[in-house]
């Protein structure tokens, strides 16, 4: 019994040792370099927003922040790392809207889009614009529809491959068009481009980020936003829902995440750094100016929008019928 009663109290006590330990170390954070993993190439949202608000933190902080692209596998390689990464506030990510697109499509992920992470801040919006080629003669969602349902043999809507937002926004305008439409996959939005300017797919519902020198220039016609409310960077074009598609709201969106267990502490530090660099006029004018509609928000904000989305996504990869792989 005494053995036990001593065990008890040494464990006790080195306890009691380690705790004050612990909260030196997370008073002192950070104390080093800090990695955002960034799941796709260099140029697209995220990797703007990381590299845009990750200057800010460096110097905030006092500590270099170092960006770090690790595309594939549909976005879930650099994902993986990130839910894998030590919970100590060193490496964190910002994720994209196949995030939570993604868990639907694939059966062994690795990673659970809830349970794998803690919301850091949910930090932007990016509006898809349905981008129709020169060559289709359709000035409005309404005339887009009737021609694709009068021409099936020539609906081809391009997107940029498996668990993208342009993907879903394209399955999601069949279900609510009743349109008969042949999704094209391509490797990206540049890839994807040369196709829809020359006619060879009719329609693409892509970023405003990627697509709004073509439509600026005249190259392919917007003729409707993906959101509920208009894009501050193209307000003079309609949203899908004002020209009959009632309740059709789409867009890519994310923010940032810290791997399940990171200390609350550490979150709320995070939180109030990556809130305040998006305050900054000089970050909201580089971010809007890509169409990147910035956000902002309580860790909680953050993970009620996951929640949200993946009964969103979920019901439209059911109801169109899409084979997890």
């Amino acid at each position: 019994m005494k053995s036990v009663v001593l065990f008890k109290t040494l464990a006790l006590g080195a306890a009691l040792a380690v705790a004050p330990a612990l909260a030196s170390a997370q008073a002192a954070y950070p104390s080093r370099a800090i990695k955002i993993i960034v799941p796709a190439p260099p140029g697209g949202a995220i990797d703007t927003l990381a590299r845009v608000v990750g200057d800010k933190m460096a110097v905030s902080m006092g500590q270099p922040v170092i960006i770090e692209n690790k595309p594939g596998a549909s976005n879930n390689l650099g994902t993986d790392v990130l839910a894998k990464s030590p919970p100590d506030g060193y490496t964190i990510g910002v994720v994209g809207g196949s995030h939570n697109i993604n868990k639907f499509l694939f059966k062994n992920l690795g990673w659970d889009p809830e349970k794998s992470f803690e919301p850091i801040v949910y930090t932007h919006e990016v509006p898809l614009v349905f981008a129709v080629a020169p060559q289709v003669p359709a000035k409005t969602l309404p005339e887009l529809i009737t021609w694709m349902k009068a021409h099936p043999d020539e609906a081809k809507v391009a997107t940029s491959g498996r668990g993208s937002a342009q993907e879903m926004a394209a399955e999601m305008f069949r279900l609510a068009s009743g349109a008969n439409i042949l999704l094209v996959p391509y490797k990206g939005s540049s890839a994807a481009h040369p196709d829809l300017l020359a006619g060879r797919t009719a329609l693409y519902i892509d970023t405003i980020s990627a697509i709004q020198a073509h439509v600026k220039a005249g190259t392919v016609k917007a003729v409707a936003v993906s959101t509920q409310q208009r894009s501050r960077s193209l307000p003079e074009v309609p949203t899908a829902a004002e020209q009959g598609l009632k309740g059709y709201d789409a867009n890519t969106n994310g923010g940032f995440l810290a791997p399940a267990g990171t200390p609350k502490a550490i979150v709320n530090r995070l939180n109030a750094e990556i809130n305040a660099a998006l305050k900054l006029p000089d970050v909201r004018s580089k971010l809007e100016g890509a169409g990147i509609e910035v956000q902002g928000g309580t860790p909680a904000e953050y993970a009620a929008v996951i929640k949200s989305d993946l009964a969103k996504w979920g019901r439209v990869v059911k109801e169109a019928g899409i084979q997890p792989e």
